[in-house]
């Protein structure tokens, strides 16, 4: 769609935004409403009790950091007494990411734009209350979305290992508006539209991809657990959860097809990746989605060199053996070993004594083993976990010969190649599609483009 521009510009006297419409005016945003701190003085005990008179909603970071409206279906539990003073929030209010990992979160807004009562804030964000007739609470929600203002937000964060927005670096943001409320209007109006579209197209390449990964799983499971050829002779395996197997197959402990596991040591590293004349210790994240990233490394300081242990080798199983469930993962390492990545005291590393590497790693990614590594893993759900040595040992498997497992990994390599294919290309498409929708806001409420009758 080719889309006109309005008819005059003015010198915005901003070097990032450049020229906007003649008629757009400047205001800072604390003169266009009220900001207000979210939950306070609270304890974990206080959160998400299952059954407590005095609970009430609470809008979580995530229904902030993932929409750009609210959603009805995304909130957490919280007891706040009669006798408390909290702040409340209302419909028509913005919600500001504060605090965050990383700065792409950091400074990102979301409007509440339904009734709700009795409902309150997390603590790592604040509330804005529009008390100004001159701003439409979508305009200005879509106008802090846009790049233009996300971007300037993110220059103010600092911190290490959280990101952080001083509030009065938001209050002082200086915004360039549209004239009126009506010329407001007409602009969420055509966004809501126009986003509504796109956001349509990434839903359905979500879909897409979380069914090529059931596809993936699928195919996965029943190579290493029945084999390739439908048509042998199957027989118990005298495990419940992994019911029929080959009959020429075997059921052993993983720890028969161990000969040895190793790990590193904790030691003191930058978050920076090494480079080829730096020592790099592994994170364990560099196995959390079934593939070996040894990229995925810290670089170790230079008084700490001399204790790192556990070099990274060819051919070998690196298991994750801490974190939270979802995530304790392994994944098969079968190419040439940099010599300067060693592993650290989460990590193990697995060298096998007669079975294929591959074939091993492939069993790990079932749901077999993942519901395994729940059950056994030490800890609660919700926090750390470890995994011991003795469970993953103990883990049972169906064993072809070598052949076989040769033939299955080459097989499974080939299959998950072609769908991890169709998966990035997908992610490849969202990215854009949100590229597209994010300089389109931008260009909307900045006037760079003119939609008013385009709605």
């Amino acid at each position: 769609m080719k889309y006109k521009r309005y008819p005059s510009y003015k010198d915005s006297g901003v070097e990032w935004l450049g020229d906007v419409p003649t008629s757009y005016i400047k205001k800072r945003l604390k003169f266009l409403g009220e900001t207000y701190g979210g939950l306070s003085g609270k304890a974990g005990k206080d959160f998400n009790q299952d059954a407590n008179d005095a609970n009430k909603k609470f809008i979580p970071f995530t229904n902030i950091a993932n929409n750009r409206y609210i959603k009805s279906d995304n909130f957490g539990t919280v007891v706040v007494l009669p006798e408390e003073t909290q702040n409340r929030i209302r419909k028509n209010d913005l919600f500001f990411l504060m605090s965050s990992e990383d700065y792409d979160d950091l400074g990102k807004s979301s409007l509440l734009d339904f009734d709700l009562d009795d409902a309150y804030l997390n603590s790592f964000c604040k509330g804005f209350r529009i008390d100004r007739e001159c701003v439409n609470p979508r305009y200005l929600n879509y106008l802090l979305s846009g790049d233009t203002y996300r971007k300037l937000l993110q220059t103010q964060g600092n911190g290490f290992t959280r990101i952080n927005l001083r509030l009065e670096k938001l209050r002082d943001l200086s915004l360039f508006i549209a004239h009126t409320t009506q010329e407001q209007k007409s602009i969420a109006n055509y966004l809501d539209k126009a986003t509504s579209k796109i956001d349509t197209l990434i839903e359905k390449q979500t879909k897409l991809i979380e069914l090529l990964k059931e596809k993936r799983q699928a195919v996965i499971s029943s190579a290493v657990t029945r084999g390739l050829d439908a048509s042998v002779p199957m027989k118990d395996s005298g495990v419940e959860w992994l019911g029929e197997i080959p009959e020429h197959w075997g059921v052993k402990k993983l720890k028969y097809v161990i000969r040895t596991i190793e790990s590193g040591t904790s030691v003191n590293a930058a978050n920076t990746p090494a480079t080829a004349e730096d020592i790099g210790v592994l994170k364990t994240s560099c196995v959390y989605s079934g593939k070996f990233r040894y990229k995925e490394n810290k670089t170790v300081v230079e008084n700490e060199k001399s204790r790192v242990t556990c070099p990274l080798k060819t051919n070998t199983l690196i298991v994750s053996r801490m974190n939270t469930p979802d995530l304790v993962g392994a994944a098969g390492w079968v190419a040439v070993a940099p010599n300067n990545i060693f592993l650290p005291d989460r990590l193990w590393q697995v060298h096998l004594s007669d079975s294929n590497v591959k074939y091993i790693h492939y069993l790990t990614l079932t749901n077999i083993y993942r519901g395994y590594i729940h059950t056994v893993c030490a800890g609660t759900s919700s926090s750390m976990q470890n995994l011991s040595q003795d469970d993953f040992k103990d883990f049972m498997i169906a064993v072809p010969d070598q052949v076989e497992q040769k033939s299955i990994a080459n097989y499974l390599d080939k299959i998950a190649s072609k769908i991890d294919n169709l998966i990035t290309k997908s992610k490849q498409s969202i990215d854009l599609l949100k590229e597209k929708r994010t300089a389109l806001i931008s260009a909307a409420v900045t006037g760079k483009i003119d939609v008013r009758d385009a709605a």
